[in-house]
C-alpha cells in the first residue's frame, strides 16, 4: 500500500522514522519505510538504527547525489502503490498522520495529496529568525488558502503520490544544485493536469538553519532558477521571480534594479540577519539578486 520515502542529509531522522513506524503498525497497513542518507557528514550513527526497525531500509551513499536524484532513487527502491515523500527534518503534528493518509488513499480517486507544513510557535534563536519568519508566513499556509492555489501552495516535504503517476514524471535530475527541484516537479504536475488534493495532515518543519546560511542557500536557489529558466522557460515563467523579472525587462528596469541591489546588498543583509528580519526586504533582495545574475 504505502512506501514512505525519507531522504536524509546531516540530520537525525531516527525520531521521525520511529514515529512513522509506530503509526504504521498501529494502522495495520501494508507499509515500508526507506531512508537514504546522501553522504552526510553528521548523524549517521543515529540514523543507522533505522535498519533495525521492521519493514525499514536504511542506505548510506558514498557520494552526494543531490535532492532530485535521491528522491528518484528512493522511489526506484520502493515496492508499494503509493509514495509518501517526507523530509528528514519534519515531524507529524498528529498521531493519526498515517491513518489520515490511508483514509484519503482509500476514499478518493485523486492521485496526489499535500498535507501542509507548520512551524512551531516558539521563536528560535536570533540567528535563525529569517528562516522561521519566512516559513511561518510563506510555507505554513492554511488549508482554505491552499485549496485556492493548490499548485503554488504545495511542497514535496510532505507529499503523497500514486506510484503509477510518479513514474511518468520523476524529479528532474538535471537540477543537481540546491533549490527549485520541488517547484519543477509540481509545475510538471500542473502542466499535465494532474490535480493535487489539499488536505489537513501537516508536519512541522523543525530544522532551522541560521539566517546567513538561509541567505546563501537562497542565492544558490536563484542561480538554479536562472539555469532552469533557460532550459524550460514554459514552466519556470510561472515563478513569481521570473514573472517579475520579465515585467522589469519589458519596462527596461532590470538593469536599474540590478545596480540598486548592488548598492543596497549589504544593508539588506544586515536587516535579514538581524533580530527583526523583514520579508519585504527579503523579496527585494531576491529580485535584486536575480536581476544581477541576469545582467552578467
Amino acid at each position: 500500500m504505502l512506501s514512505i520515502l525519507v531522504p536524509i542529509y546531516n540530520y537525525n531522522a531516527y525520531p521521525l522514522v520511529l514515529e512513522l513506524h509506530s503509526q504504521c503498525l498501529e494502522s495495520k497497513i501494508d507499509f515500508e519505510i526507506i531512508c537514504i542518507d546522501d553522504a552526510s557528514q553528521e548523524c549517521q550513527s543515529n540514523n543507522s538504527s533505522i535498519q533495525f526497525l521492521s519493514n525499514c531500509i536504511y542506505i548510506e551513499l558514498p557520494k552526494n547525489i543531490g535532492r532530485s536524484s535521491i528522491r528518484n532513487l528512493l522511489a526506484s527502491k520502493s515496492r508499494k502503490d503509493w509514495l509518501l515523500f517526507l523530509d528528514c527534518d519534519t515531524f507529524p503534528k498528529s498521531s493519526d498522520f498515517i491513518s489520515n493518509y490511508s483514509y484519503h488513499i482509500k476514499s478518493t480517486t485523486k492521485k496526489a495529496f499535500f498535507g501542509g507544513l507548520l512551524y512551531t510557535k516558539e521563536k528560535p534563536t536570533d540567528e535563525q529568525l529569517l528562516r522561521w519568519v519566512f516559513g511561518k508566513s510563506r510555507e505554513a499556509i492554511p488549508l482554505s488558502e491552499r485549496k485556492r492555489n493548490p499548485y503554488k501552495s504545495t511542497f514535496v516535504s510532505n507529499f503523497l503520490i500514486q506510484r503509477s503517476v510518479f513514474e511518468t514524471i520523476f524529479f528532474d535530475e538535471k537540477i543537481n544544485s540546491y533549490g527549485y527541484e520541488d517547484y519543477s516537479f509540481i509545475s510538471t504536475l500542473k502542466h499535465r493536469n494532474i490535480a493535487i488534493e489539499q488536505v489537513e495532515n501537516p508536519v512541522f518543519h523543525l530544522n532551522l538553519e541560521t539566517s546567513e546560511v538561509f541567505l546563501s542557500k537562497t542565492k544558490t536557489a536563484l542561480q538554479t532558477l536562472l539555469s532552469l529558466s533557460k532550459d524550460n522557460p514554459a514552466i519556470t515563467m510561472q515563478s513569481k521571480i521570473t514573472q517579475l523579472h520579465k515585467t522589469l525587462c519589458f519596462f527596461k528596469m532590470d538593469y536599474i534594479v540590478s545596480k540598486l541591489f548592488q548598492s543596497l546588498e549589504v544593508k539588506l543583509e544586515e536587516n535579514l540577519t538581524s533580530k527583526k528580519p523583514s520579508l519585504i526586504a527579503f523579496d527585494i533582495y531576491k529580485i535584486g539578486y536575480f536581476c544581477s545574475l541576469n545582467s552578467k
